[in-house]
């Protein structure tokens, strides 16, 4: 079926079959329901794939904890916070693996929606806009343009939680976000501020996690339902939502969800970030909508649709089967403490018994399910 029709497209049919056949197509898309999404010329976004190779960043497949020191002036920086807000002039520095220090200038940016909110965040998330006519030659961060940093917010633990939640999405898969666990000395260039070092992590770039996968990223123009993603992404991307007690998502509205495609006349693929409103990562200011009836993000709930039996249990399948690996990213990682570590532990084996026990299964995912696909819960904001 098809899934999304760009112009380019239309163009190209047009030419092989004439323009009735492709009138034809899109008023039978119509009538059956699909969704029918025109979008403009976007160049990478709406071009086909062709000769796409994969690109393996090696900032994001180290697993060390990459420590740097960032530089800018922090008074006017966290004060910037607006709709409005612009970059600041900074300098990134690091050793590299020879011992040799790299210095890298760069702009910095406070990002963030919720989290700009001063009230909300003592120290926001932060953009970090490389300059790369002036990137040093053998540095790590070669190739880089704009990359994401969550920062500590209001305490390194919930950093981890977040952090570790990333890791846990690419243990199933790799259309997903990697991410890169830091510790950054940020010090003030105005000499006003204490200095100080803390745990953060950067995001892969979406461009660069679409190369990887071997495809492009869906423009957001483009409309797209639930279920007219691909199903088994879906499905996955479903259930693991449900694993860490994540509400705060939509494919349509395309709120804390990327698509990517290989293919633009297949279904696009859905590829998930930013969690802190989850319950494995239970940030203090987060709260569910009070349109889903739930008190808190703790409280685990299924937002998608029903979806055949044997894909519901192929899924339970793949989640059983990476379950060993998936609790061993919590526990390899040392700068957890042993409180969040056992916390975490314990809302995995909560899910595990939900998923693998059939009356539990059928009553908290395939009737949720099937009742979202009768009368979805349209959350306010996302409408």
């Amino acid at each position: 079926m098809l899934s999304v029709i760009t112009p380019e497209i239309v163009r190209c049919l047009a030419c092989r079959f004439a323009y009735p056949l492709v009138y034809f197509m899109l008023l039978w898309q119509q009538a059956s329901g699909q969704t029918l999404a025109l979008t403009a010329s976007d160049g990478e976004q709406a071009a086909l794939v062709e000769n796409t190779t994969s690109k393996e960043n090696p900032l994001f497949t180290d697993e060390t904890v990459l420590q740097f020191r960032l530089v800018v002036d922090y008074q006017e920086l966290l004060k910037d916070r607006g709709d409005e807000r612009g970059y600041h002039q900074g300098t990134l520095s690091y050793t590299g693996s020879a011992g040799e220090t790299f210095t890298l200038p760069l702009k910095v940016m406070v990002r963030g929606n919720r989290r700009r909110d001063p009230s909300v965040c003592r120290f926001p998330p932060l953009m970090l806009n490389f300059i790369r006519k002036a990137m040093p030659e053998g540095t790590i961060f070669a190739g880089s343009n704009k990359i994401k940093l969550v920062t500590h917010c209001i305490g390194e633990d919930y950093v981890l939680r977040e952090y570790l939640v990333y890791k846990a999405y690419n243990v199933l898969t790799d259309q997903s976000y990697r991410v890169r666990l830091c510790q950054v000395e940020y010090v003030d260039a105005a000499g006003e501020r204490k200095t100080e070092q803390r745990y953060a992590f950067m995001i892969e770039d979406d461009k660069d996690m679409a190369s990887r996968n071997k495809a492009k990223l869906l423009s957001k123009k483009v409309f797209v339902r639930m279920d007219r993603a691909d199903q088994k992404a879906m499905a996955r991307l479903a259930l693991f939502q449900y694993m860490i007690g994540n509400t705060d998502w939509s494919v349509p509205f395309r709120h804390n969800i990327d698509l990517i495609y290989t293919d633009p006349l297949a279904p696009p693929i859905p590829v998930p970030f930013d969690f802190d409103y989850c319950g494995m990562v239970a940030a203090p200011y987060a709260s569910p909508p009070p349109e889903l009836g739930i008190s808190s993000v703790k409280q685990r709930l299924y937002r998608a649709y029903a979806f055949p039996e044997n894909i519901h249990r192929e899924m339970v399948n793949t989640f059983n089967s990476y379950r060993t690996p998936i609790y061993a990213v919590y526990r390899q990682c040392e700068p957890m403490s042993r409180s969040d570590l056992k916390r975490s532990l314990k809302y995995l084996d909560s899910f595990y018994k939900t998923i693998n026990n059939p009356k539990k299964f059928e009553s908290k995912i395939v009737k949720v399910g099937e009742r979202n696909q009768k009368s979805y819960v349209s959350v306010k904001g996302l409408q």
